[in-house]
Protein backbone atom coordinates (compact mmCIF):
# COMPACT_ATOMS: atom_id res chain seq x y z
CA UNK A 1 0.00 0.00 0.00
CA UNK A 2 2.83 2.37 0.95
CA UNK A 3 4.40 2.01 -2.72
CA UNK A 4 0.79 2.48 -4.36
CA UNK A 5 0.80 5.92 -2.06
CA UNK A 6 4.12 6.96 -3.41
CA UNK A 7 3.56 5.94 -6.64
CA UNK A 8 0.47 8.02 -7.36
CA UNK A 9 1.94 11.17 -5.30
CA UNK A 10 5.45 10.90 -7.90
CA UNK A 11 2.67 10.71 -10.64
CA UNK A 12 0.55 13.81 -9.40
CA UNK A 13 3.55 15.74 -8.96
CA UNK A 14 4.77 15.17 -12.76
CA UNK A 15 1.71 16.76 -13.77
CA UNK A 16 1.59 19.36 -11.87
CA UNK A 17 5.65 20.35 -12.42
CA UNK A 18 4.75 20.24 -16.28
CA UNK A 19 1.97 22.32 -15.70
CA UNK A 20 3.96 24.74 -13.87
CA UNK A 21 6.63 24.57 -16.74
CA UNK A 22 3.95 25.38 -19.47
CA UNK A 23 2.64 28.09 -17.22
CA UNK A 24 6.23 29.56 -17.62
CA UNK A 25 6.99 29.05 -20.63
CA UNK A 26 3.75 30.19 -21.78
CA UNK A 27 3.90 33.85 -20.29
CA UNK A 28 7.23 33.66 -21.89
CA UNK A 29 5.84 33.33 -25.32
CA UNK A 30 3.13 35.65 -24.54
CA UNK A 31 5.86 38.25 -24.32
CA UNK A 32 7.41 37.97 -27.91
CA UNK A 33 6.24 38.82 -31.19
CA UNK A 34 5.81 36.51 -34.22
CA UNK A 35 9.34 37.62 -35.21
CA UNK A 36 10.82 37.25 -31.99
CA UNK A 37 9.81 33.33 -31.56
CA UNK A 38 11.82 32.18 -34.32
CA UNK A 39 14.78 34.78 -34.15
CA UNK A 40 17.66 33.18 -33.54
CA UNK A 41 20.89 34.65 -31.79
CA UNK A 42 23.21 32.87 -34.24
CA UNK A 43 23.11 29.45 -36.82
CA UNK A 44 24.36 27.73 -33.57
CA UNK A 45 21.25 28.52 -31.36
CA UNK A 46 17.55 27.72 -31.38
CA UNK A 47 14.61 29.89 -31.61
CA UNK A 48 12.35 29.94 -28.79
CA UNK A 49 9.51 28.41 -31.44
CA UNK A 50 12.18 25.95 -32.04
CA UNK A 51 12.23 25.00 -28.40
CA UNK A 52 8.52 24.69 -28.30
CA UNK A 53 8.37 22.11 -31.35
CA UNK A 54 11.02 20.25 -29.60
CA UNK A 55 9.33 19.92 -26.44
CA UNK A 56 5.97 18.88 -27.82
CA UNK A 57 8.13 16.42 -30.38
CA UNK A 58 9.73 14.51 -27.47
CA UNK A 59 6.59 15.03 -25.14
CA UNK A 60 4.96 13.22 -28.25
CA UNK A 61 7.55 10.29 -28.78
CA UNK A 62 8.11 9.80 -25.04
CA UNK A 63 4.73 10.28 -23.66
CA UNK A 64 1.86 9.55 -26.01
CA UNK A 65 4.20 6.99 -27.78
CA UNK A 66 5.99 5.03 -25.06
CA UNK A 67 3.61 5.19 -22.66
CA UNK A 68 0.15 5.69 -24.37
CA UNK A 69 0.82 3.66 -27.31
CA UNK A 70 0.81 6.13 -29.92
CA UNK A 71 2.28 6.00 -33.52
CA UNK A 72 5.92 7.67 -33.13
CA UNK A 73 5.77 10.27 -35.50
CA UNK A 74 8.46 12.50 -34.68
CA UNK A 75 10.78 14.03 -37.04
CA UNK A 76 13.57 15.22 -34.54
CA UNK A 77 15.47 17.12 -37.13
CA UNK A 78 12.86 19.32 -38.20
CA UNK A 79 12.13 20.41 -34.92
CA UNK A 80 15.63 22.37 -35.09
CA UNK A 81 15.99 23.46 -38.78
CA UNK A 82 12.25 25.35 -38.69
CA UNK A 83 13.43 28.69 -39.99
CA UNK A 84 10.01 30.33 -39.26
CA UNK A 85 7.85 27.64 -38.60
CA UNK A 86 3.57 27.93 -38.58
CA UNK A 87 2.02 30.83 -36.76
CA UNK A 88 2.65 31.66 -33.06
CA UNK A 89 -0.60 30.98 -32.55
CA UNK A 90 -0.88 27.53 -34.33
CA UNK A 91 2.63 26.89 -32.59
CA UNK A 92 1.24 27.09 -29.25
CA UNK A 93 -2.12 25.66 -29.87
CA UNK A 94 0.03 22.05 -31.06
CA UNK A 95 2.26 22.77 -27.76
CA UNK A 96 -0.62 23.31 -25.45
CA UNK A 97 -2.95 20.15 -27.11
CA UNK A 98 0.46 17.82 -26.74
CA UNK A 99 0.99 18.93 -22.81
CA UNK A 100 -2.79 18.44 -22.35
CA UNK A 101 -3.08 14.74 -23.61
CA UNK A 102 0.64 13.81 -22.16
CA UNK A 103 -0.66 14.93 -18.47
CA UNK A 104 -3.68 12.49 -19.12
CA UNK A 105 -1.60 9.89 -19.77
CA UNK A 106 0.76 10.37 -17.15
CA UNK A 107 -1.88 10.69 -14.51
CA UNK A 108 -3.66 7.57 -15.87
CA UNK A 109 -0.37 5.46 -15.24
CA UNK A 110 -0.64 3.25 -12.69
CA UNK A 111 1.65 2.40 -9.86
CA UNK A 112 2.09 -1.39 -11.20
CA UNK A 113 3.06 0.48 -15.01
CA UNK A 114 5.45 2.60 -13.37
CA UNK A 115 8.46 -0.20 -13.66
CA UNK A 116 6.86 -1.82 -17.35
CA UNK A 117 9.90 -1.09 -19.61
CA UNK A 118 9.29 0.31 -22.81
CA UNK A 119 10.93 2.11 -25.66
CA UNK A 120 9.87 5.43 -26.98
CA UNK A 121 13.13 6.18 -28.77
CA UNK A 122 14.15 3.36 -30.76
CA UNK A 123 16.41 4.95 -32.45
CA UNK A 124 17.68 6.99 -29.82
CA UNK A 125 20.63 6.83 -27.21
CA UNK A 126 18.44 5.98 -24.14
CA UNK A 127 16.80 2.19 -25.07
CA UNK A 128 14.42 0.65 -22.87
CA UNK A 129 13.56 2.74 -19.87
CA UNK A 130 10.51 2.25 -17.61
CA UNK A 131 7.82 4.16 -17.82
CA UNK A 132 8.73 5.82 -14.42
CA UNK A 133 12.30 7.08 -15.67
CA UNK A 134 10.17 8.45 -18.83
CA UNK A 135 8.21 10.42 -16.89
CA UNK A 136 11.09 11.59 -14.81
CA UNK A 137 13.12 12.18 -18.10
CA UNK A 138 10.21 13.94 -20.02
CA UNK A 139 9.95 16.55 -16.87
CA UNK A 140 13.64 17.42 -16.19
CA UNK A 141 13.62 18.11 -20.04
CA UNK A 142 10.98 20.42 -19.81
CA UNK A 143 12.42 22.22 -17.07
CA UNK A 144 15.73 22.00 -18.90
CA UNK A 145 14.27 23.94 -22.03
CA UNK A 146 12.10 26.49 -20.04
CA UNK A 147 15.49 27.87 -18.54
CA UNK A 148 16.41 28.42 -21.77
CA UNK A 149 13.23 30.17 -22.88
CA UNK A 150 13.16 31.98 -20.03
CA UNK A 151 16.89 33.52 -20.82
CA UNK A 152 15.77 33.76 -24.35
CA UNK A 153 12.95 35.80 -23.76
CA UNK A 154 14.72 38.26 -20.95
CA UNK A 155 17.08 39.07 -24.15
CA UNK A 156 14.51 39.58 -27.02
CA UNK A 157 12.51 41.52 -24.37
CA UNK A 158 15.45 43.73 -22.84
CA UNK A 159 13.88 42.98 -19.84
CA UNK A 160 12.40 40.95 -16.80
CA UNK A 161 9.64 38.53 -17.99
CA UNK A 162 8.28 38.60 -14.25
CA UNK A 163 8.28 34.69 -13.34
CA UNK A 164 9.04 35.32 -9.96
CA UNK A 165 9.00 37.54 -7.02
CA UNK A 166 10.31 40.94 -7.37
CA UNK A 167 13.86 41.12 -6.50
CA UNK A 168 15.60 43.56 -4.15
CA UNK A 169 18.20 45.90 -5.42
Amino acid sequence: MQNDAVAKMFVAFVVKRMEMSERDILLCVERLSEAQLWERGGDWENSVGNLLLHLEGNVRQWILHGVGGQPDVRERDAEFSVKAGGSKKETVARFELTLAEARGVIGGVTPERLLEVIDPQPGGTWRHPTVLEAVGQVSGHMQQHMGQIVMRTKQLVQGDVGLSMPRKR
